[in-house]
């Protein structure tokens, strides 16, 4: 198989996704307009909605159609860290202050939410390896709770939201249309990353085999990376408009959704509990996701207010080390 061919196609695949998914949070921002929602339950349900359709997507396809569980599996938690690792990125584009400084500490809810989450599937993992796999019928146990956790996480936030109201971010975006004509495109623009998301996978395992990498460490890094491209592109327009809790909430609540979507892949996965299919290296992963939670949540409670010979923050410093490690690691022990 030619190496050039297979990286040409994750390029194009990559670059569908990251023209649909700004699209996808025009409109989805515009629909927020017009019904009237909250900046920061825009940014927690519909955006993170949104742009987490990739992950879910890329998930159902990789288990159904390519029988790659640890591309699955591997998408959905390297993208949980892919996405805590753009903190990174925003406090050094926030030059004047440390963007822990500049954020709301409500975002410790679904911080908090978010180290149960990923917490639980480090933990399922850990269990399957040593062959504690509870499962009704094909389906994990930990599935229902999963489901449920996202759905209590939700309702908590919103409820959270009722009582702190914050004014919405005004953005010169989709002026002028409609509820209707809004709806539309974005049901186009999913349509788009709908279509990438089911063919990313197998490109995933086309260049798994073409490269001699294993589909632990593919769907980890390289899938996650590609199917986080909105959330990229969404925090770095958020930055740029002034709405950094936005930004914020939309990565945090795109790992709620990531999660809810392993439980999503385990119900249509037929072989049996997906975590049980799956390399116990993706545990590092999960726990290293906790790990970067918890220095965010540790964050917005110290509030730094310096960096490390003017460069980075000592919070970004150990970001970013956890998800160099975690990565090292997945690559290590992946399968």
């Amino acid at each position: 198989m030619d190496v050039a061919s297979v990286w040409i196609k994750f390029a194009l695949c990559s670059a569908l996704i990251a023209v649909a998914g700004p699209k996808l949070v025009k409109y989805g921002h515009r629909i927020a307009e017009l019904t009237g929602l909250s900046s920061t339950w825009v940014g927690l349900s519909l955006l993170a909605t949104a742009t987490s359709l990739p992950e879910l997507i890329t998930g159902v396809s990789a288990v159904t159609v390519a029988d790659a569980p640890n591309i699955a599996v591997g998408d959905a938690l390297g993208s949980c860290i892919f996405n805590l690792l753009m903190l990174v990125l925003l406090d050094e584009l926030s030059r004047t202050h440390p963007v822990y400084r500049r954020i709301e500490q409500g975002h410790i809810l679904t911080a908090g939410f978010g180290v149960i989450m990923i917490g639980t599937v480090g933990a399922a993992i850990l269990l399957n390896q040593a062959g504690l796999d509870g499962r009704v019928l094909h389906i994990s146990l930990f599935t229902p709770f999963l489901i449920l956790l996202y759905l209590v996480a939700m309702r908590a936030s919103f409820d959270y939201q009722r009582r702190v109201t914050r004014p919405f971010a005004k953005e010169d975006v989709g002026a002028g249309l409609t509820l209707g004509q809004a709806a539309r495109r974005y049901v186009a623009a999913a349509s788009v990353v709908i279509a990438a998301g089911f063919w990313l996978p197998l490109i995933g395992v086309e260049l798994a085999e073409t490269m001699g990498w294993q589909t632990t460490f593919v769907g980890t890094l390289l899938i996650a990376a590609s199917t986080s491209v909105p959330e990229f592109v969404v925090s770095l327009s958020a930055l740029r408009i002034g709405a950094i809790d936005m930004a914020i909430s939309n990565l945090l609540g795109s790992n709620l959704f990531d999660v809810l979507a392993i439980a999503i892949d385990d119900l249509v996965y037929g072989s049996g509990p997906l975590l049980s299919s799956v390399s116990g290296a993706h545990a590092v992963t999960a726990f290293a996701a906790v790990i970067m939670s918890g220095i965010f949540i540790v964050a917005l409670l110290f509030r730094p207010d310096s960096r490390i010979r003017g460069t980075i923050s000592w919070i970004s410093l150990s970001l970013l080390m956890t998800y160099l490690f975690g990565a090292y690691v997945s690559f290590l022990l992946g399968e």
